[in-house]
């Protein structure tokens, strides 16, 4: 878990940093930054997604896992507890407080690095891909911290939640899962991180709500099985 912690220092302490900066710094050149980050996240969601052996096994979790999403209604419950810390603080006047705290969070914790990095630290205990992860979210909550504000720091709960659960979570799974369900789970991050880098872009007034595509980042792991034995009994 000191992986976790580490990686929640860097975008707690990268925030703060682009926070105490944002006055200082042109709209328009936090704008353009914004657009550079939303494109390297569009790159590396695409390397992710790319990796599939299984373009069926990325169409059927992503169908099925959105649409339970939306029965759960994850995205107006990240929402929700965004508006929930942001009624607390109602001295902060930040109108993005929702946004960054929703973007953030899905950001640094929708991904092939978030998901291998978290198994390889649960199943070896090693930290390298985190740490990886870690300097690059650093960076990258500088950039959010400085356009969205303090929403972005307390995705750091967030972090804790979901990459901490997910490596906790790997240390039981492990002797279950191949190197094919990991990639599958990483390809099906990496399409969901394209569409957060499409929302980031505002290149529509029409937002994907890719909240509610989490639940199939974890569909691989049924899928894939069923689908190896499916194929053994048909051959």
């Amino acid at each position: 878990m000191i992986a976790v912690f580490v990686n929640m220092a860097t975008v707690f302490l990268g925030s703060l940093i682009g926070i105490f900066f944002r006055n200082k710094i042109k709209k328009e050149y936090i704008d353009i930054l914004i657009c550079a980050l939303a494109l390297i996240t569009v790159v590396i969601g695409v390397s992710s997604a790319i990796k599939t052996a299984d373009f069926l096994c990325l169409i059927i979790c992503l169908v099925i896992g959105t649409l339970v999403g939306m029965l759960l209604k994850l995205n107006e419950r990240l929402d929700g507890a965004g508006d929930f810390i942001k009624s607390k603080m109602p001295k902060m006047k930040n109108d993005r407080f929702t946004e960054g705290f929703v973007s953030a969070c899905i950001l640094f914790c929708v991904g092939s690095m978030t998901i291998i990095g978290s198994f390889e630290a649960g199943i070896s205990g090693n930290y390298d891909i985190i740490f990886a992860k870690s300097a690059l979210d650093f960076v990258s909550s500088m950039m959010f911290g400085a356009s969205m504000g303090i929403g972005v720091t307390f995705s750091v709960v967030f972090i804790l939640l979901f990459q901490g659960g997910l490596t906790l979570l790997a240390g039981v799974i492990a002797p279950f899962l191949g190197n094919s369900v990991i990639v599958e789970m990483s390809a099906v991050g990496g399409t969901i991180l394209i569409g957060m880098g499409i929302n980031m872009l505002n290149i529509s007034d029409k937002k994907i709500t890719v909240a509610n595509m989490f639940p199939a980042v974890f569909l691989p792991v049924i899928y894939v099985p069923a689908s190896q034995l499916l194929t053994k009994l048909l051959n």
